[in-house]
């Protein structure tokens, strides 16, 4: 069977990274937003980046189109789609609230039209889903408890806590008091950590925030001790390979270290990030890694069985072992 069709499970996707230009147009029409943009050729022009905040800059600006549940949910819906026909057979989404209430997007209206989506997945796509509501690490800590607080009616539908954006100059130790609040209401606990940032980000998001996965951790192996220590704990990576391209965290594919993480003995997987903005979903991801590095097809088997291992389906073992049972039967073309 072509790779694509490979059973995976997708831990690092931000919906608002799925907004392609041609429904960042027709949002922006129904809902009276205008784009600097002449069409979308235009558009996908600006999708190249120099770094994570050129990306950062273009990413929050067109979240403007983005007003209604409606919106939400085809977003998200537009996405399981995409996500399903490239063999994603469940995943967990961030979503960044913050984002939305700073420009009057209620936080219901963001959670309640992605469940809209996502509560339909398994019928409509083969997807299972879970939500993780991330944290913006440039916002201050008292914005990210704000947002803490505001999330609880919408507990049910959310299963853990994030971090992301603007990595350097906002080390983990800044929100280790809203992880505890977030724990303490049984939330998971994720966070993006050595991307830009050093291994030190790293080692602060597990020993201050208690993280369970570590979202890129990408520089991890700049430092033999925190490898040992990722290995010994069986911690996860969501590694994003085209991301780490096109924001320039490597230089090419063929240099990704995504081969020697994974001789070290890291439980590494392969996720797409902001495919929209990266030029790839989650099994093109997967392609291109075996094109750039040469991964054998059993050691592709290995990346999609750790994202399974890796999820947090911890409340449905039957459903973790069924995938796992997928992935162990595909067969490779030769």
């Amino acid at each position: 069977m072509p790779l694509a069709s490979l059973p995976k499970a997708e831990l690092h996707l931000h919906i608002e990274g799925t907004l392609e230009p041609e429904l960042a147009f027709e949002l922006a029409a129904r809902n009276g937003v205008d784009l600097p943009y002449a069409d979308t050729e235009e558009l996908r022009k600006a999708y190249l980046f120099e770094d994570l905040q050129s990306f950062l800059d273009l990413y929050y600006g067109l979240m403007a189109v983005l007003r209604t549940e409606d919106d939400f949910e085809q977003l998200a819906d537009a996405y399981l789609a995409r996500a399903a026909a490239q063999g994603v057979r469940h995943a967990e989404i961030f979503f960044d609230p913050q984002a939305h209430t700073a420009r009057g997007v209620p936080i219901g209206t963001v959670v309640q039209g992605l469940d809209a989506a996502l509560s339909k997945s398994v019928e409509r796509h083969g997807v299972s889903t879970r939500l993780i509501m991330c944290f913006l690490r440039d916002q201050s800590a008292e914005s990210a408890m704000q947002t803490l607080e505001s999330a609880k009616p919408y507990l049910d539908r959310i299963v853990g806590v994030g971090l992301d954006s603007a990595e350097v100059g906002n080390p983990a130790s800044k929100f280790r008091e809203v992880y505890e609040a977030a724990g303490a209401l049984g939330l998971r606990k994720v966070a993006h950590a050595g991307e830009e940032g050093d291994p030190s980000y790293i080692w602060e998001a597990l020993d201050l925030l208690g993280v369970e996965r570590v979202d890129h951790g990408l520089r991890c192996m700049e430092d033999p001790a925190l490898v040992e220590r990722l290995v010994r704990d069986r911690v996860p990576l969501t590694l994003c390979p085209l991301s780490n391209v096109r924001l320039r965290a490597v230089d090419v594919l063929e240099e990704h270290p995504l081969p020697r993480m994974m001789d070290a003995g890291l439980l590494c997987t392969v996720n797409s990030d902001d495919p929209a903005y990266f030029g790839g979903y989650a099994g093109d991801n997967f392609h291109a890694v075996r094109e750039a590095l040469a991964i054998e097809p059993e050691r592709l088997r290995q990346l999609a069985r750790n994202s399974f291992l890796a999820s947090f389906l911890d409340d449905d073992e039957e459903l973790r072992s069924r995938y796992l049972a997928e992935v162990d039967a595909f067969a490779f073309d030769d």
